[in-house]
């Protein structure tokens, strides 16, 4: 794999930067919860400023190849690298992470969630940053791993501190289930190491030795690897712990769970179990695509079927995903494309969602769906952003959503690499059909909620009034909490609307970054399997 090597030093501190506010934080009093607020958005905003100058410095020309790549010694005995890079694949979602958690942080100056100790909240949710932003750039297994890992505790936190009712519930869930794919996860990089000579850990050396592996062997280790990621993405049948978790998660946790945290299992089906194990990819493609299609339609059907605003909006991840996954099974060029515009298109679109829903939980102290009406007429602009965001997700042409869905459908009427055209063009009907089912659940949601007039529970009369403040154990008072949207949403929310806009007129913003390397990646399955 060809590497450029220039200003190497701006993916470490990229990475790790957030990690400096974290420390800052330890000597301060809990107390100072307006100086905890200011450093974690000064340090995020930092943070995104290095991510800014490295897309200046970055030579958008040699896409294909890795850039600002650091290779030192770092496990000896382990034979594990400190080795980052990185491409037109990684880029998109580093930068992703950073504005993500910019954004997030912006929000919380006004959206604390409510069980106290902003301190522990926001030094989580830097940590979070370093973990998602160093599995993106990692170019070593055992580094990849850790990253992969360091991402587990801040957000189990989150749930189980800062979370709903059944927080403990959910986090327990969402912990046990991405430890029991990790488990086979490590147990695959294993004996990929062992099985290509176990002279390093390097995703290079691994790609060019993976190929000698026999066929069988990586049909078993790819077994592994797709337990690890299918969890994370998560893929039907393994997307139990996502519902609950995002359902229970702080606004701030839900924001940062879909827009990045989903994208570590598809990235790492991209990135590492792709290239290294051809053979084993091309075994397991049809398995992937029957059951990113069975997710597609699964998971609308569960979004008919939610009575909770924020639930359903974490059904219909699992529908997303599911496109980003049957893109991925194609093993074709547009489909992997499709595949990772996918990934950044849902982060901005179904985080803009969970804002909008943390919004209306902020207002309204419910996310019962029966319950809501008229925000229209109440909040129009949040009730214009809601219906934006919900079109977005439907896959409206013009908006980012589209381009996400459209080629990955497309993809699967030619698969690469002799797969069978009668499989996936029968996927490629049935992924159509959910299409269809998504306009239906997102429109059902944004007629109920939108239109109409307010309930009488929130419209100001005194049954409304009382019926509202019984429900509520602070200080927010019926109808008089039932504004639109503040300065401070427009400021964490407008980036997002932008971009959902721009990459769905120019798509070719991201297509342009992403496609060398997937060219490449590509080229390397043919090189392989022909």
């Amino acid at each position: 794999m060809q590497t450029i090597t220039n200003d190497n030093w701006l993916l470490t501190v990229g990475t790790f930067l957030p990690l400096v506010g974290v420390i800052v934080m330890m000597f301060i009093p809990r107390e100072e919860e307006r100086l905890h607020k200011s450093i974690a958005i000064f340090t995020a905003a930092a943070t995104m400023a290095v991510g800014v100058v490295t897309l200046w410095r970055y030579d958008f020309g040699n896409s294909d190849k890795l850039q600002f790549f650091v290779d030192v010694s770092w496990i000896e005995p382990l034979r594990a690298n400190y080795a980052i890079g990185l491409d037109g694949i990684s880029l998109p979602l580093y930068i992703l992470s950073m504005a993500v958690t910019l954004l997030v942080a912006i929000y919380t100056w006004d959206n604390m969630p409510d069980a106290g100790n902003p301190k522990a909240f926001l030094m989580l949710m830097l940590i979070l940053q370093v973990g998602m932003a160093g599995t993106f750039v990692a170019q070593d297994l055992i580094l990849f791993f850790v990253f992969f890992e360091v991402v587990l505790l801040p957000m189990y936190f989150m749930i189980g501190v800062w979370g709903g009712e059944q927080r403990q519930y959910a986090s327990l869930k969402f912990f046990l289930y991405t430890m029991f794919g990790s488990a086979f996860m490590l147990v695959a990089f294993l004996a990929l190491f062992f099985q290509t000579g176990a002279e390093s850990f390097a995703f290079a050396h691994l790609m060019d030795n993976g190929l000698f592996i026999s066929r069988s062997v990586q049909i078993w280790i790819f077994a592994g690897m797709f337990l690890g990621f299918a969890v994370k993405v998560p893929m039907f049948p393994f997307h139990t712990w996502l519902p609950d978790a995002h359902t229970q998660a702080p606004t701030a946790g839900s924001v940062i769970l879909a827009a990045i945290l989903l994208k570590l299992g598809t990235y790492g089906f991209v990135r590492i179990a792709l290239p290294m194990l051809p053979d084993g990819a091309k075994a397991w493609a049809p398995v992937i695509g029957i059951l990113a299609v069975i997710g597609i339609i699964y998971g609308a059907l569960g979004c008919l079927a939610q009575t909770d605003m924020k639930r359903l909006i974490a059904f219909s991840s699992v529908a997303h995903m599911g496109f980003v996954m049957l893109g991925i099974s194609t093993l074709t060029e547009l489909g992997i494309n499709a595949a990772i515009f996918g990934m950044v298109a849902h982060g901005l679109i179904t985080g803009m969602l969970f804002f909008v829903a943390g919004a209306v939980k902020h207002r309204y102290h419910t996310l019962e769906i029966s319950r809501l009406s008229g925000m229209l007429i109440q909040a129009p602009r949040l009730g214009w952003i809601l219906g934006f965001s919900a079109m977005a997700s439907l896959g409206l042409p013009g908006l980012a959503g589209f381009w996400g869905e459209f080629p990955a459908i497309l993809a699967a009427y030619n698969p690469g690499f002799g797969l069978s055209t009668t499989l996936f063009r029968t996927l490629m009907v049935i992924a159509a059909v959910g299409t269809v089912l998504a306009a239906g659940y997102l429109l059902w949601l944004y007629q109920r909620t939108a239109f109409g007039e307010p309930s009488e529970e929130f419209s100001g009369g005194a049954a409304g009034t009382h019926a509202v403040g019984a429900a509520v154990n602070d200080d927010h008072h019926g109808h008089d909490e039932i504004h639109d949207v503040t300065p401070i949403e427009w400021i964490a929310w407008t980036p997002m609307l932008v971009a959902i806009l721009v990459f769905g007129i120019f798509p070719n913003l991201l297509f342009g970054i992403i496609n060398p390397a997937v060219t490449e990646l590509v080229a390397r399955l043919g090189e392989a399997l022909n």
